[in-house]
């Protein structure tokens, strides 16, 4: 898994400058996920929110491409969200949460989804976020996601996660202690 840098949440003006162009790059090159937003408001907003652009950072070097998947017309911002094909490298086999990682007492592994999620400093997709956004793509065709899992399935010990087999998008469960390497999870940011 790749090493994060917890301590230091800002980027060099390079570092910046760097991201600033791939989420440019993937924006223009995904106009179906996000149409009737200008890149231009996207990136002033991203200029003055530097801790949230480390965080899109994180998103990146963990491998799951983000990308802006919506609009809050309300408050202005925008929203961020793993786009990669596969759920992202970087953070597979994990279990779901904290509780589940101090649970195994055998053959743990290296973290857990909402423990590494938070040190991020993103949000697991909800199931309703994974399926709006599985209607801007075919995401996790062979691979599976762990979602947020409402607190009365996590409190019988279980977590759900997501995937798309057959055509079709699917939720299923598991114990949260459970980790597989083709399960990460995908996260989502306000920015």
């Amino acid at each position: 898994m790749t090493k994060m840098n917890r301590t230091k949440k800002a980027l060099s003006s390079k570092e910046q400058e760097g991201l600033l162009g791939i989420l440019k790059g993937r924006f223009e090159k995904n106009m179906n996920r996000h149409k009737g937003i200008e890149w231009a408001k996207v990136e002033a907003r991203l200029k003055t929110n530097t801790g949230k652009l480390w965080s899109l950072n994180e998103m990146e070097k963990t491998g799951g491409d983000p990308d802006v998947v919506g609009h809050d017309i309300k408050t202005g911002e925008y929203l961020f969200c793993d786009c990669s094909a596969q759920t992202p490298q970087e953070r597979r086999s994990l279990c779901y949460d904290e509780e589940a990682l101090e649970a195994r007492k055998e053959h743990k592994p290296k973290g857990s989804a909402l423990g590494l999620a938070t040190a991020m400093g993103i949000e697991l997709l909800t199931e309703e976020k994974y399926l709006e956004l599985q209607k801007l793509g075919e995401f996790d065709t062979k691979t599976s996601s762990w979602l947020k899992t409402p607190a009365d399935i996590r409190k019988l010990g279980g977590a759900i996660f997501g995937d798309r087999r057959f055509g079709r998008v699917f939720i299923y469960h598991n114990g949260a202690e459970s980790y597989y390497g083709g399960r990460a999870f995908r996260g989502w940011l306000r920015l």
